[in-house]
């Protein structure tokens, strides 16, 4: 059993690390005139057909037609793949090139306090001291880090704050929204079906075979692979096995180091500048997430069928 904890302790940990560095990847392909869409549309047709891959190699093949058979299921993975999945990824990977890897993933991990507004206005949840230390936190977090203290500008550009907000708001609907389909489907399954529509969607906006690789370098090969295998495909898959032998509490504490790889990821190699006041606001938001973990409390959470109605 402690050998089993121990690699659910070093699959978690790694999917996280390989999810904060392939945001930090993605920033430096940007720099090298990779276009947003294009790279969304392709990590994601080929990260979501590696996923289903893995799904028929290793476990039970069958789930991945079957989700289509019924109307009810096809339905919902079908929105879950155009409005969560796609939604998620542009909007993460847009924060980030109006702005950088660190900042964009700070505001996505805003999704819990989405969530937690979003139920308490739906009536499924009670709004608590708990909930307002998160939101607390969150809010004097977020405004240190964009602001670095001054509220005479912004330290962030407008159009980085607008993309990582409504890539929080995207995540929080992702999560919510999913919550069916995971109850009756491997992750596996519904995540990878939701890639592979995603991706074929934004194909129309951008095709991964329109694109110009006479001025690639070897970097920029390198950096692809980064952020296709280890930032979508290994960190989603590690991440969802370490579920097999550690509590989603235990997970949701190691998760932390995501949104820390990315900020020093993105101060130490792509030197960009941080403030004072925005390292304190990161240090809130940290808090925030590592309070959430340590607090949840099964008495208060609203059950999966009820998260489930209050978006549907």
């Amino acid at each position: 059993m402690k050998n089993k904890r121990m690699i659910g302790f070093m699959l978690v940990v790694s999917g996280c690390f390989f999810w904060g560095i392939g945001g930090t990847v993605a920033q430096q392909l940007f720099t090298q005139g990779i276009e947003v869409s294009w790279l969304v549309s392709t990590r994601l047709l080929i990260a979501g057909t590696l996923l289903l891959l893995t799904q028929a190699i290793f476990k039970d093949r069958g789930q991945i037609f079957e989700i289509w058979r019924e109307k009810y299921s096809a339905t919902r993975l079908i929105i879950f793949g155009l409005v969560g999945m796609l939604a998620v990824q542009y909007t993460y990977m847009a924060a980030i090139k109006e702005g950088n890897a660190a900042v964009a993933t700070l505001l996505q991990y805003l999704a819990p306090v989405m969530i937690i507004v979003w139920v308490a206005l739906r009536g499924q949840a009670k709004f608590t001291k708990k909930d307002a230390v998160t939101i607390s936190l969150a809010l004097g977090g977020s405004f240190l880090l964009l602001t670095n203290g001054s509220i005479s500008a912004l330290a962030v550009p407008l159009p980085a704050i607008v993309w990582g907000l409504l890539s929080g708001v995207s995540l929080a609907f992702y999560t919510l929204y999913a919550i069916p389909l995971l109850r009756r489907f491997d992750s596996l399954v519904v995540v990878g079906w939701a890639m592979v529509l995603a991706g074929i969607a934004l194909s129309f906006v951008k095709a991964p075979w329109e694109v110009d690789v006479s001025s690639w370098t070897a970097s920029t090969i390198l950096y692809l692979i980064i952020v296709i295998i280890f930032g979508t495909m290994l960190s989603f898959w590690f991440y969802i096995e370490s579920l097999q032998t550690l509590s989603v509490k235990e997970t949701s504490l190691l998760g932390n180091i995501e949104p820390l790889t990315a900020v020093l990821a993105t101060v130490l190699w792509l030197k960009e500048p941080f403030g004072s006041f925005q390292w304190l606001g990161t240090s809130f938001i940290l808090v925030m997430m590592i309070y959430i973990a340590l607090k949840a409390e099964k008495n208060t959470e609203p059950k999966p069928n009820e998260l489930s109605e209050s978006v549907s």
